[in-house]
């Protein structure tokens, strides 16, 4: 496997990538990540991690551009695309909305090269025991939930009220591995 660019700025998604034994380097994937309006769930996550790569590719200054992995996580519920929460009292909107119940976790890949893009969406379903307050205010001050789609992380402290999930544990963390692996194969194919 040759090298790889990853445009993404989590530590998840790069610590997930080394698990596959790719060798990548870091490349900027900003974009704009507002939800159109009326634009799908799958749609949007799909949007952004294709953008991301597509960005990632433009921002690389050599002409032999290595191919860029953009990534993207959301979660959903009642149809609800929940962001990364923006202060204490969205995180605790959130979090009403998640206890004792089934949500989806969405997680898009993309990996482009000069001549072509591959994609594909990864759906989990995630499930959330009941929370009290005083549970979600503790976990509020951890500092954990705030840089999180959904104002969580199953890799951490959030796992402990996670009884269940039906799907792929590392899309929720950030990256779907053998979903990503296939995508490299179709790389090496070409």
């Amino acid at each position: 496997m040759s090298k790889i660019a990853l445009a993404s700025a989590s530590p998840r998604r790069r610590e997930l990538l080394s698990q596959l034994g790719v060798e990548f380097e870091l490349v900027r994937g900003d974009i704009d990540e507002t939800q159109l309006p009326g634009e799908a769930a799958t749609d949007y996550v799909l949007r952004l991690a294709r953008q991301k790569a597509a960005a990632g590719l433009a921002a690389q200054q050599s002409a032999s551009k290595l191919p860029v992995l953009g990534a993207d996580t959301i979660v959903v519920v009642d149809g609800e695309v929940l962001g990364k929460p923006l202060d204490q009292t969205d995180f605790l909107r959130m979090m009403r909305l998640l206890s004792n119940r089934q949500h989806q976790v969405y997680t898009a890949i993309a990996l482009a090269t000069t001549e072509q893009i591959w994609s594909d969406t990864v759906k989990t379903e995630v499930w959330f025991c009941e929370l009290s307050e005083q549970q979600m205010l503790d976990y509020w001050h951890s500092g954990e939930p705030a840089d999180k789609a959904g104002g969580y992380g199953i890799q951490g402290l959030a796992g402990r009220f996670i009884p269940k999930i039906a799907g792929s544990y590392f899309a929720v963390v950030g990256l779907p591995l053998y979903e990503t692996a296939q995508l490299l194969t179709k790389l090496q194919d070409n």
